[in-house]
């Protein structure tokens, strides 16, 4: 039995963020029934397509019910307001202040099911200056702080590159599938039972995983500045160019580790200076060291150096594209890279869930793939809600 079998939730999402975290939830048994305007979520349009289908949409909707609906009509609203008064929550990401505007407010919402949990994420939040800005993912890493971090210091003429994937959305989307159960655990322990509202938003997930920068900053006026590869507070660490042409990220973090990498590459001369012996010495020093690795690196294909830093227990990965990962034997092991039958797609590659459940096989997590927009109107609106056919 997956942990949040029973838990039901009503997705009012589209794009990224909301719909990923409804997917996370309903990876773990959630009955997610996703809400999408007549046309489909826009989100459907985006990425490679099958025969009309969105590719990406397949993992985007899996194990959630698709309804569609027009959220502006009577009879939309009314459906809406049926189906959040037998769920547990609902979560959504319009701007602040929309369903408000379309009379799905949390007062409304509230009123017919007091112990509604609704998640709602947006781009800066429900309140503060800039809750009525538009934003998307690249926002939240520009204002968050991560993409200051992204520039190579070596290339200061080109702009820092994102992330690669949509790292704000799916943050938020974490955060509030996090914060959602918490909120329905809190709830359910009271005689009350009453819901709450949840404000979740892209620049605030980023800038949560600044670690050390606000109070370096605060306390001592700093400002991280990029690093490239490198990482400012731990040396050895960074990547480096072999002999293939081919990127190995090294990470000779702890002072035994960067023992045995010294030993591995031929400088022990380097493990013993005493300006070395702690990791402050070894981060005023790093571009000596990245020196020394890089000219050993540079003499090997990237696996050959990887098998040999594996053998000395020195943590070390060449830097995997997608195709890597599909054919890894331990992504394979942990059944992380899951072929699956889409109806609409046929035979589909899916990541499975993160999580690993005892007693519960990652296969029994992925019951469906995206449905097509509003395939599951009928069984919500006749079967789930009663209305007559």
């Amino acid at each position: 039995m997956l942990p949040l079998q029973g838990l039901k939730i009503v997705e009012l999402g589209h794009y990224i963020a909301a719909p990923f975290c409804t997917r996370l939830l309903a990876d773990l048994g959630a009955e997610v029934i996703k809400i999408e305007p007549p046309e489909g979520d826009p989100f459907r349009g985006w990425g490679a397509q099958k025969d009309g289908h969105s590719v990406w949409f397949s993992v985007h909707g899996r194990n959630k019910l698709s309804v569609t609906l027009d959220l502006k009509s009577a009879e939309g609203q009314r459906r809406v307001k049926a189906l959040c008064a037998r769920a547990d929550a609902m979560v959504e990401n319009f701007r602040p202040g929309y369903i408000e505007r379309i009379g799905l407010g949390p007062d409304v919402l509230h009123a017919d099911n007091p112990g509604l949990v609704i998640a709602r994420i947006s781009g800066y939040g429900q309140d503060g200056p800039y809750r009525d800005k538009p934003a998307f993912g690249a926002i939240g890493e520009a204002m968050g702080g991560l993409r200051h971090l992204t520039a190579n210091p070596g290339q200061k003429d080109y702009p820092p590159p994102r992330c690669g994937v949509s790292i704000s959305d799916d943050l938020a989307g974490m955060y509030a599938a996090l914060t959602l159960v918490s909120a329905c655990w809190g709830r359910d322990r009271t005689e009350a039972r009453k819901g709450r509202i949840l404000d979740l938003d892209l620049v605030s997930s980023v800038f949560s995983l600044t670690e050390g920068m606000l109070p370096e900053h605060g306390l001592f006026g700093w400002v991280r500045q990029p690093a490239g590869a490198a990482i400012p507070t731990a040396a050895p660490t960074n990547t480096y160019l072999c002999a293939d042409g081919k990127w190995l990220c090294i990470a000779g973090n702890s002072d035994l580790i960067f023992r045995r990498l010294m030993e591995m590459i031929g400088r022990p001369e380097i493990s013993a200076d005493p300006r070395m012996a702690t990791n402050g010495g070894r981060c005023a020093h790093a571009a000596e060291l990245d020196a020394a690795i890089a000219a050993w690196t540079k003499t090997l294909p990237a696996r050959a150096a990887e098998v040999a830093l594996e053998a000395a227990e020195v943590p070390c990965s060449r830097l995997y594209d997608i195709a890597d990962c599909a054919t890894d034997p331990h992504f394979l092991a942990r059944d992380m890279v899951m072929k699956v039958e889409d109806p609409l797609l046929g035979p589909v590659l899916h990541p499975a869930p993160p999580f690993r459940l005892d007693g519960v096989a990652p296969a029994e997590m992925v019951r469906w793939t995206g449905h097509a927009a509003g395939a599951d109107n009928d069984h919500v609106f006749h079967e789930l809600l009663g209305e007559a056919r």
